[in-house]
């Protein structure tokens, strides 16, 4: 693409005394809280008309104006590693990503990433500068299941604005430590990073709103099959929900591995992102998609209930 991108904001009630650019990394989906220092620092961020320090408190209501440029020539490797592709056209494309791909670069992973694969099949998509292109949302490295990737920048604010609106359908399939009482309900509790542990999250009364809409769906002795739709995407939301519930997901290395449990043949967590849903950005038609649990999650729950009959 050889436009700009303008995204404007408006600061909500819960971001009061937020920074700006953790506002605008958190608000706009694919946009890295160092990128978006680089836009201010480029003046290429304004509030209420006027440049502003990446470090401003922001006070609720302030119209946030965010310019992203044309895209630069990437430092991304362009990697030809196979991609399950659910769906593509024009404007986005739907993939249903393996566990064990990470979805973007980061220190420890530099390749490998779907980022780099997409940029190999598809080297004319390069969205938001060509930082992290196309990609709208993240699903942990080890969490298998749907996401969608934007073709340009039209399709990639489309698409973001959805999510920013929660009108966007996410949900996975997951088996958890214990049951609930209730068939069905909502965790409802702010997420923020760990006070010592800095790749961990958890539940705080200083962290941002998230909420994590939860339903039964098979009782397996011990555990629990469920079905859970999120209404915000915060990191790792379901596995610190889960675990805030008292009830962590199965096989979860970071957020479960201090308890009992069998693995059941599990490598990682049993956490599957299973449908998606979103209005297309060209005609609005109403898009949804599903994937079946993948073969190594089909034989841990195999082995579950299987436990059940012994």
């Amino acid at each position: 693409m050889s436009e700009s991108a303008t995204i404007e904001l408006v600061v909500p009630p819960e971001s009061i005394g937020e920074r700006l650019d953790r506002f605008v990394a958190s608000a706009v989906a694919d946009l890295s809280r160092s990128y978006v220092q680089q836009l201010i620092s480029a003046g290429h961020i304004s509030v209420d008309g006027r440049l502003a320090r990446a470090s401003l408190s922001l006070r609720g209501g302030e119209r946030v104006l965010v310019t992203v440029p044309p895209p630069q020539p990437t430092a991304l490797v362009p990697e030809a590693i196979p991609l399950h592709i659910v769906y593509e056209d024009s404007d986005l494309l739907v993939v249903d990503k393996a566990a064990g791909m990470v979805v973007h670069p980061a220190p420890g992973h530099l390749g490998g990433t779907l980022a780099n694969a997409l940029l190999a099949r598809y080297p004319d998509m390069q969205v938001n500068g060509g930082v992290r292109p196309g990609i709208v949302h993240r699903i942990d490295q080890d969490t298998s299941g749907l996401l969608v990737v934007a073709r340009h920048d039209r399709a990639m604010h489309a698409l973001t604005e959805q999510q920013r609106a929660r009108t966007m359908l996410k949900v996975y399939l997951t088996v958890v430590e214990g049951h609930f009482k209730e068939p069905e309900g909502v965790i409802d509790a702010p997420i923020g990073r760990h006070p010592t542990d800095r790749l961990r999250m958890t539940v705080t009364l200083g962290g941002r709103e998230a909420r994590t809409h939860y339903r039964v769906r098979e009782e397996l002795g011990e555990y629990t099959l469920l079905e859970v739709r999120l209404e915000t995407g915060r990191t790792h939301q379901i596995r610190v929900h889960m675990l805030h519930r008292n009830r962590p997901v199965l096989g979860d290395p970071l957020y479960g591995a201090h308890r009992r449990r069998a693995s059941f043949g599990l490598t990682r967590q049993f956490l599957h992102a299973h449908r998606l849903g979103f209005r297309h950005p060209a005609d609005d038609r109403w898009c949804e998609f599903e994937s079946p649990l993948p073969a190594d999650l089909q034989t841990a729950l195999a082995k579950l209930r299987a436990a059940i009959r012994r």
